[in-house]
């Protein structure tokens, strides 16, 4: 199921909206009309991409991006009459995928959805890609460290390191968890 929130003061920009991204081909339609209820909806429903007007009662829409892109990461295109540099760079740093400058028209929609889906699961790609690369070499460094201490006792370091590995083996622990062991007891 394909749900998207529409986020806008304004009943009849909603439905204008709903109905480009029905012919899009979303299913599932979800509406609110201030920045506290998209926040609130965005972490119930997890919609796949959100609509959001600039502004707004209670909380404008950069604001409220900025809260859900913390909270539940998700595309957000921003609906919005000012396209200065000063509003872009408020957008881009609350998480904003895309925008659209209104009023619109229905074929400008879909490439700035198409795009803030698609830059969306290219950017989360690449940060979980460098959270791996992170949590590797941080696991590397203990390694190497744990080596290290078994290699001022006196062993080689291929054998400093086969025995951390056969530890991780007997153990069924990762070769990180054994070198932590290792350096707690050495301490």
């Amino acid at each position: 199921m394909k749900s998207v929130l529409v986020v806008d003061d304004k009943p009849e920009i909603r439905r204008r909206v709903a109905e480009a991204l029905i012919k899009y081909g979303f299913t599932d339609i979800l509406e609110a009309e201030n920045g506290q209820q998209a926040i609130d909806m965005a972490q119930a429903h997890k919609p796949l991409l959100i609509l959001m007007d600039y502004v707004m009662p209670v909380m404008d829409g950069i604001t409220a991006a900025e809260k859900i892109s913390k909270k539940c990461p998700t595309p957000i295109v921003l609906l919005t009459t000012r396209a200065d540099h000063e509003t872009i760079e408020k957008a881009r740093l609350a998480g904003i995928s895309n925008y659209v400058v209104e009023p619109f028209r229905e074929d400008q929609l879909f490439p700035a959805v198409d795009l803030a889906i698609h830059h969306f699961i290219e950017v989360t790609s690449l940060r979980q890609e460098v959270a791996k690369l992170k949590d590797t070499l941080e696991s590397r460094k203990i390694i190497e460290k744990a080596k290290g201490a078994l290699i001022q006792q006196g062993m080689s370091e291929q054998d400093a390191y086969r025995k951390i590995q056969r530890m991780a083996m007997n153990k069924r622990k990762t070769l990180k968890e054994v070198a932590e062991a290792i350096l707690l007891t050495l301490e």
